[in-house]
């Protein structure tokens, strides 16, 4: 009987394993969103400006796309003044979504937005490194291609 449960547990956690290597796993997707180009930096202005680029080799059977960054901090969602920032969406290029360009990686500056609230650097920096305060989302009208949390900080002061 031992025998036989300790089976059923190896073969589920292989198949776990083996969904999670291939791909299936597209909550946390590091490959399209390119997390050592990803960061919120700080600008002298005291504004907050995400900045990352996407692979656009893995959404070359997609066309079109759009990114929402979704603020999961209290705090830091105040300072902004919104939860979400929809880029491809009316307040950036009135309605369109981004095209995909083919063999390339696509550099996303959003425009900086100016926080109601004073951080510490150090502050700041935990909440989006430590804490997970920030999610960079890749989506289209039918699929969501992929979710990556925002884990890099900068600060031009």
């Amino acid at each position: 009987m031992l025998r036989h449960i300790r089976n059923t547990l190896v073969v589920v956690l292989s198949i776990f394993v083996i969904s999670v290597s291939s791909g299936c796993d597209k909550f946390i997707s590091h490959e399209l969103i390119v997390n050592r180009y990803a960061d919120a930096l700080l600008t002298k202005n005291n504004e907050l400006q995400f900045r990352f680029q996407i692979n656009s080799n893995l959404l070359k059977d997609h066309q079109s796309y759009k990114v929402k960054i979704s603020i999961h901090d209290d705090r830091l969602a105040s300072a902004i003044g919104k939860r979400e920032i929809i880029y491809g969406d009316d307040q950036v290029i009135r309605g369109e979504y981004l095209e995909t360009k083919s063999n390339c990686e696509t550099t996303i500056f959003m425009n900086p937005i100016p926080l109601k609230k004073d951080f510490h650097i150090y502050e700041l920096e935990n909440m989006i490194e430590r804490n997970h305060a920030v999610t960079i989302e890749v989506f289209n009208d039918q699929e969501v291609f992929g979710r990556a949390y925002l884990e890099n900080f900068s600060s031009e002061l």
